[in-house]
């Protein structure tokens, strides 16, 4: 399995197999805390060989700099179906309302796919210059 694309963003879509991103960021500027992001998305693409085929387990963490969860883990389960070419790509996109974030500083996006952490994305909290 291969991550090919982890990206907090404004939005995104899935439409027919394209992954659609709008606005990519790795910084929300906040003139005071906590700060309510109201809309951001969480894109992935996955690329699973053809002797990955079945059934997988997805993990999404968000996470400040101390490990500590921002919004609950997100679980998914996963079917690869049979494929007939050599790789198969899979788009999933999480959508997040109203994400507070109470401190500034560090945090992460992480990405697990059968318990093992393959992908991780840092975005800041700061206070505007």
């Amino acid at each position: 399995m291969n991550v090919e694309i982890i990206a907090l963003c404004d939005a995104a879509t899935d439409q027919n197999g394209k992954l659609n991103i709008l606005g990519a960021f790795d910084t929300i500027f906040a003139k005071s805390l906590p700060v309510v992001h109201p809309q951001c998305a969480v894109a992935l693409r996955l690329r699973f060989q053809r002797i990955e085929q079945g059934n997988h387990k997805i993990t999404l963490h968000l996470v400040d700099e101390d490990g500590n969860l921002v919004i609950p883990s997100i679980d998914a389960d996963l079917h690869q179906a049979s494929q007939k070419q050599d790789s198969a790509s899979v788009n999933l996109v999480l959508n997040i309302q109203k994400l507070k974030l109470e401190k500034y500083g560090l945090y992460a996006v992480n990405l697990a796919v059968d318990g093992r952490q393959e992908a991780s994305v840092p975005f800041y909290v700061r206070e505007p210059s």
